[in-house]
C-alpha cells in the first residue's frame, strides 16, 4: 500500500470515529508513524484531505451500490442491503458513516468538501428515489408512498439511527431505529 493509501485509511478510520474536528495531522503522523511534513506532502491541507476523504468514499459507496443493483432484483432486497450496509458500516457502534460524521462539523468545512458531501448525499438519495420507484411497480415494499419522501425518510433513518447507535456505543440502537422500516419489506 503507498503512503498517501495508507494515510487516507487512517483518515478515515479516525474521522469515522471522531469527526472532522476529532483529528489533526499531529495525531496522524503519530497514528502512521511519519512527521507531519509528510502529510502535507500528499495533502497540503486538511482541507485537501477532507475532499479527497470523501470522493473516496463517495466512490466506494457508488460501487457498493450498483454491486446491489446486480445483486438484486427486488426493490426489497435493495433497500435491505442499503440498510445492511449503514449497520455494517457501525463497526459494531466504534464509528459512522464518513459523510454522516463530517455532516456534524459541515461549518469547519471548505466549501468544495461541502459540495463533495452535498454530492455523496444527492447520490444516495437519487439510488434511493429510484429503488423507490422501483419498489412501487415490483410491489415488494408495502405501504410505499412518493420515492422522493421515502428517500429522504430513508437517508435521515439511516444516518440518524447511526447517531444514536454510535452515541450509545450499541449496535443494537440502530436495529431498534430501522426495524420499522425493515418491517415493511417481505
Amino acid at each position: 500500500m503507498d503512503r498517501r493509501t495508507e494515510l487516507l485509511n487512517c483518515a478515515e478510520n479516525v474521522a469515522r470515529r471522531h469527526g472532522y474536528d476529532g483529528f489533526s495531522y499531529a495525531d496522524l503522523a503519530k497514528e502512521v508513524g511519519i512527521r507531519k511534513a509528510s502529510i502535507h506532502y500528499h495533502f497540503p491541507s486538511k482541507a485537501d484531505l477532507a475532499v479527497a476523504l470523501i470522493e473516496r468514499y463517495a466512490s466506494t459507496h457508488a460501487e457498493a451500490l450498483a454491486v446491489i443493483d446486480e445483486t438484486s432484483e427486488l426493490a426489497s432486497d435493495r433497500l435491505a442491503a442499503y440498510v445492511q450496509g449503514y449497520r455494517k458500516a457501525l463497526s459494531g457502534g466504534a464509528k459512522i458513516c464518513l459523510c454522516a460524521a463530517f455532516s456534524v462539523s459541515r461549518d469547519s468545512l471548505t466549501d468544495e468538501a461541502l459540495r463533495e458531501l452535498d454530492a455523496f448525499r444527492g447520490n444516495s438519495l437519487n439510488w434511493l428515489e429510484k429503488t423507490f420507484q422501483l419498489a412501487n411497480k415490483d410491489g415488494s415494499v408495502s405501504h410505499s408512498a412518493e420515492p422522493a419522501e421515502e428517500a429522504a425518510a430513508l437517508l435521515a433513518t439511516v444516518e440518524g439511527a447511526q447517531l444514536v447507535a454510535r452515541a450509545a456505543n450499541k449496535v443494537s440502537d440502530f436495529d431498534q431505529a430501522t426495524k420499522l422500516f425493515l418491517s415493511r419489506l417481505p
